[in-house]
Order: C-alpha cells, then sequence, then structure tokens
C-alpha cells in the first residue's frame, strides 16, 4: 500500500511562485508514472505535468514555461514548481501515482490536494 503527502501551497500574488511536494510512503518496485493533476471549482480535474515510466516529461500547455515537474526518485518524492503564477492557475492541486502490475492491472493513488490561490 502506498500513501501520497502532498506539502506547499498557499496564497501567492499574481506573478509568483509556489514549489509543492508529494512524498510516497512504501516500497515503488516496477514500472510507475507520475503526474500533478489540478481541478479549479466547477472544472474538470486537469493534468497539469507528468513524468511517464520511460522518463518523457509532458505539460500542459497553458503552463509550459512556466512550470516544472521532476523527481527525486531515491527520497520518493515528485515536485513541481511553479513560477510566474497567474490567478488562472488557482486550483486543488494533487499528485497522481501510477503503478504498473502483472496482468496490466494498474494501481493509482492521489494525493490529498493542496489549494494554490493566485491573487492580489
Amino acid at each position: 500500500q502506498v500513501h501520497l503527502v502532498e506539502s506547499g501551497g498557499g496564497q501567492v500574488q499574481p506573478g509568483g511562485s509556489q514549489r509543492l511536494s508529494c512524498q510516497a510512503s512504501g516500497n515503488i518496485p516496477g514500472l510507475y508514472a507520475t503526474a500533478w493533476y489540478r481541478q479549479a471549482p466547477g472544472k474538470e480535474r486537469e493534468l497539469v505535468a507528468a513524468i511517464l515510466s520511460d522518463g518523457t516529461i509532458n505539460y500542459a500547455d497553458s503552463v509550459k514555461g512556466r512550470f516544472t515537474i521532476s523527481r527525486d526518485n531515491a527520497k520518493q518524492t515528485l515536485f513541481l514548481q511553479a513560477n510566474d503564477l497567474q490567478p488562472e492557475d488557482t486550483a486543488v492541486y494533487y499528485c497522481n501515482l501510477r503503478i504498473s502490475k502483472e496482468m496490466g492491472y494498474i494501481e493509482v493513488y492521489w494525493g490529498q490536494g493542496t489549494q494554490v490561490t493566485v491573487s492580489s
């Protein structure tokens, strides 16, 4: 069983920065992918950035050039550096872990979510 605990977030002015962390407990064997999602009130949860199992990194167009996803495998910690934040970035941010198991089964884990609010 894996648990994800997020930290960081909070209120920031437009143009400011936040650094989010997500630490996983327990071992994470095999192939896995990590990602950050966000969800604003009244909107669907959307993918922000991901590191796939082959190392490929993907960003949503809305955050490309401003956000950076990274991972410390030894510490089993995922990071999101969010720069030049804008009001439209306001959302609850969730980390996500997907572990490939036998027979094509995939285990999915979510962090508890952390609020990022961008306002003056």
